[in-house]
């Protein structure tokens, strides 16, 4: 009896030390009550350690729990939730029913598998504090309806997120599923749940490389634009089958790692860009059963189902009718309306095309009264000179006239009644045109989205305006209160001054910035002609373009699913900003138009495009890869451009989106900066504000990518980046490196501290002597210095500068003696002589060397630009 009572009381203090040793013993102990285990699976052990399917670190933590495909059932307790050294946790394929408990909190957890299952629903706070979770599936679970809770925010280590088939509803979350807060995600997986509305814009600064959005059983179902798949340039696989998403198949040619593209059965009408058919990397594409139309469309891979195409045979143009209808409905979005109803290749066979009524072989009446159209009124039109009648009454469209109307001579009728037209009305003959129920009829687009114009110098403004066919303004005196000058064409020295101005004011310039007529862009791009495409960027398409004279252009063209929102902040910031700064190094803004839904900006040409180009893409361009000492040209420019804005300007400027992709290169290879749509006026001093998140991932400073707060330390680090992506011939952000080579900056500190592996990081085209070596080095730890984890321990850009100066060789003379731009920041001569006014700088004997401050209405675009 004694020694039995012995052996209770050694099991007892064995169990006691024992539990005391296993902190997650109770957890585990719940767990195991929870579940109904299969016969002999075992769990019998006092251990939790040794049970099947779970791993313990040497402190006996529970790190893993795996019990995929195990025949398990039961629920999952609360008590899990404080496995706090939990890192694996997956059930997938059981039978498992009840809540999903909550894992807040559980920091080292990186990957759940809770698919194939039977729960029911998940807890909102589930996310909370899984900062380390790279991988969660949750697919095929009966799920009440549920949204995305905000807690996923809290997930930012996330790299595949998978919930297909589990009663998701509402929408995609269109504030936080871009890469500025999932920098890693790479895999998106909703289908066949029941989201509804627009792919949020967010996505388009996402590193997503597998996009599963098929098959939403709900009645509204996902819908609109799919525009924002072109910006998502890292996708391989897109399946957006079974949606309601309409509109055109947008530009791309920036996919170019795309190989499964499926669109099928929704209702996608246009023109299928020849950007998709000649995607080299394509090797799926389902379009099947939508509303496109035009010519098919020739692919390597099979493309099945029906459409609205203008014949069955691929490659065969359309009857230019055709062309020209498909033009007229591109301004207006390609209405699904239209795609339903114009089928084949004749509109006068008498199949009954909605809206056209013939005779013979010409379109003589186009009637689009009360459809609900949107968008503006093409000039194409003017091709079917049997025209009539043309009806667009009773719609929403906005824009001016087109003037080229007025050359249909047999038009008998254009009724544009009730829209929301402004602009002057052409002069077309007698009781032709009728436009009552259009309140703003008359007036300027300019004066309807009240962006101001700036100071300008008579005579220059009066042979340019001339010259460019640009919009007429009206002049007023200046006032105390620095109100932005708008002058006509007609009035220009009415004042009694040649200039317009007050005397006070004529010495005064900020820009030769002017509204330019879209007529004028549509001639020069030959009417934004594919084969003028210079890029893209985040809000619009960049062409070149030619005036009559020969003067090369650059055309930024907004969007139209863009005009309204962050997109039209972004635009009147570029021109504000580029109203206020001057500087060799910093891209010259010349106009810009807005008529209609048409929002774009005019630049000067450069001729060898993007840094990007030379850094990047050299093989494929077929072009000559950057010496080095090019490069320490090229990065002392935008070192200059920068300390201009941050320092030397008379305000001081945060870029907040500088990258190799916004640095421009001229013929004689010289830098200069550009794309400044997300800049904000900098703090006083050591200061911070606080912004929405924006930029480009892969060049954010830690600091503005975790809090929103900027200082001009945020674009030293995008300029440290700059010259890791100079020194090493990679990219800011590699998705087809290993995850540990995937981000430029931290391998490349980590690679510039053990110096025996540095010399691998240096670009293999840039050629190493012991001249350069030295150099080399230098830039390397600026680059270092520059992106410093915090921001204080940054350089100001005087210092980079400084830095750069001493390492380039000794500048030509003519490089070095522009006094003027030096002392102002403002090549004049270089200006006036782009815009083709000749070599002057002055007026009425007045030196163009001073700024005034800016009008308010400027102030207000970047103090109402606080929340971007």
């Amino acid at each position: 009896m004694m020694m039995a009572r012995g052996l209770v009381s050694m099991l007892c203090f064995m169990s006691l030390v024992y539990g005391q040793s296993t902190p997650d013993l109770a957890s585990m102990n719940a767990l195991r009550k929870s579940l109904t285990l299969p016969t002999g699976f075992g769990w019998t052990e006092t251990d939790p350690c040794l049970w099947k399917g779970c791993q313990c670190d040497t402190s006996k933590r529970i790190t893993r729990i795996q019990l995929g495909d195990t025949s398990i059932s039961g629920t999952l307790p609360s008590e899990i939730g404080k496995l706090s050294s939990l890192t694996v946790f997956e059930v997938m394929n059981n039978q498992l029913t009840g809540k999903i408990p909550s894992l807040s909190g559980l920091s080292s957890l990186q990957r759940v598998n809770l698919h194939d299952n039977r729960f029911t629903s998940i807890d909102a706070d589930f996310f909370t504090g899984l900062s380390s979770l790279q991988s969660l599936d949750l697919d095929n679970n009966p799920f009440g309806p549920w949204e995305i809770p905000l807690s996923l925010k809290n997930a930012t280590s996330l790299v595949e997120f998978s919930a297909n088939n589990c009663t998701l509803s509402g929408k995609v979350p269109p504030d936080f599923l871009g890469g500025l807060t999932f920098p890693s995600l790479t895999t998106l997986k909703l289908s066949a749940n029941f989201l509804v509305g627009e792919l949020p814009m967010s996505l388009s600064e996402s590193p997503v490389q597998v996009l599963l959005l098929n098959g939403q059983k709900g009645v509204e179902k996902l819908n609109g634009s799919i525009s924002v798949v072109q910006k998502m340039t890292a996708l391989t696989e897109v399946s957006l089958q079974g949606n309601g998403f309409s509109g055109p198949i947008p530009d791309f040619s920036g996919l170019v790692s795309l190989k499964s593209f499926n669109v099928r059965e929704n209702q996608l009408t246009g023109i299928v860009p020849s950007s998709l058919t000649e995607l080299e990397s394509l090797s799926d594409v389902a379009l099947g059963n939508n509303l496109l139309q035009g010519p098919t469309p020739i692919f390597k891979a099979d493309m099945t189902g029906l459409n609205s195409f203008c014949l069955n045979t691929s490659g065969t143009p359309c009857d230019p009718r055709v062309n020209t209808l498909l033009s007229i409905v591109e301004a207006f979005g390609y209405p699904v309306r239209f795609a339903q109803s114009w089928k084949g290749n004749d509109p006068c066979n008498g199949n009954g095309w909605v809206g056209i009524t013939c005779s013979g072989p010409d379109i003589t009446v186009i009637n689009f009264k009360n459809m609900g159209l949107t968008g503006t009124i093409s000039p194409r039109f003017v091709d079917f000179t049997s025209l009539q009648v043309i009806n667009l009454s009773q719609n929403n469209l906005t824009g001016a006239i087109p003037q080229e109307l007025t050359k249909l001579s047999k038009l008998k009728t254009l009724d544009v009644s009730n829209n929301h037209l402004y602009g002057k009305v052409p002069d077309f003959k007698p009781n032709v045109v009728e436009t009552s129920g259009n309140p703003d009829i008359g007036k300027d687009g300019l004066d309807l989205l009240q962006v101001p114009l700036v100071r300008l110098p008579g005579i220059v403004a009066r042979k340019h305006l001339k010259k460019m066919q640009y919009h007429k303004m009206h002049p007023q005196q200046d006032s105390g209160d620095q109100d932005a000058l708008k002058i006509t064409i007609e009035n220009l020295g009415a004042s009694g001054s040649e200039s317009g101005l007050s005397g006070n004011d004529a010495h005064l310039v900020e820009a030769v910035n002017i509204a330019i007529s879209i007529q004028v862009l549509r001639d020069a791009t030959d009417n934004f002609n594919e084969k003028n495409i210079l890029g893209r960027g985040g809000f619009g398409t960049v062409y070149k373009g030619e005036l009559h004279d020969g003067t090369k252009i650059a055309v930024k063209r907004m969007e139209s699913s863009i005009i309204s929102g962050k997109g039209l902040d972004e635009f009147k910031s570029e021109i504000a900003v580029l109203t206020r700064v001057r500087h060799r190094n910093l891209v010259v803004l010349h106009g810009y138009c807005l008529e209609g839904n048409e929002r774009l900006l005019v630049y000067q040409y450069m001729p060898q495009g993007t840094l990007c180009r030379y850094i990047f893409h050299w093989k494929d361009q077929h072009l000559e890869p950057l010496e080095w000492t090019r490069r320490l040209i090229i990065a002392l420019d935008v070192a200059r451009g920068v300390e201009y804005l941050h320092s030397l300007a008379h305000q001081s400027f945060i870029h907040r989106d500088l990258k190799s992709s916004n640095i421009l290169l001229g013929d004689d290879m010289h830098a200069k900066v550009a794309d400044f749509g997300l800049v904000r006026l900098a703090p006083e001093g050591a200061q911070s504000i606080e912004t929405k998140i924006a930029g480009t991932f892969g060049y954010l400073a830690p600091e503005y990518a975790v809090t929103g707060r900027v200082t001009t330390k945020v674009d030293v680090y995008s300029f440290g980046v700059i010259l890791m992506e100079l020194l090493t011939g990679r990219k800011a952000l590699d998705g087809t490196k290993s995850e540990e080579e995937v981000h430029l900056a931290t391998w490349f500190r980590r690679m510039f501290i053990e110096k025996d592996s540095f010399s691998k990081a240096i670009d293999k085209t840039i050629t190493i002597t012991e001249e350069t070596l030295g150099s080399i080095n230098t830039v390397a730890e600026l680059a270092s210095h520059c992106c410093a984890r915090e921001p204080q321990q940054r350089p100001d850009m005087s210092h980079v500068v400084n830095v750069l100066v001493s390492l380039v060789e000794q500048w030509k003379p003519a490089e070095r003696s522009r006094d003027l731009e030096d002392i102002n920041g403002f090549d004049y001569k270089s200006f006036f002589s782009q815009m083709g006014l000749g070599g002057s700088t002055s007026n009425a004997g007045n030196t163009l060397t001073s700024f005034p401050s800016q009008p308010p209405e400027f102030e207000n675009t970047f103090k109402s630009g606080q929340g971007r």
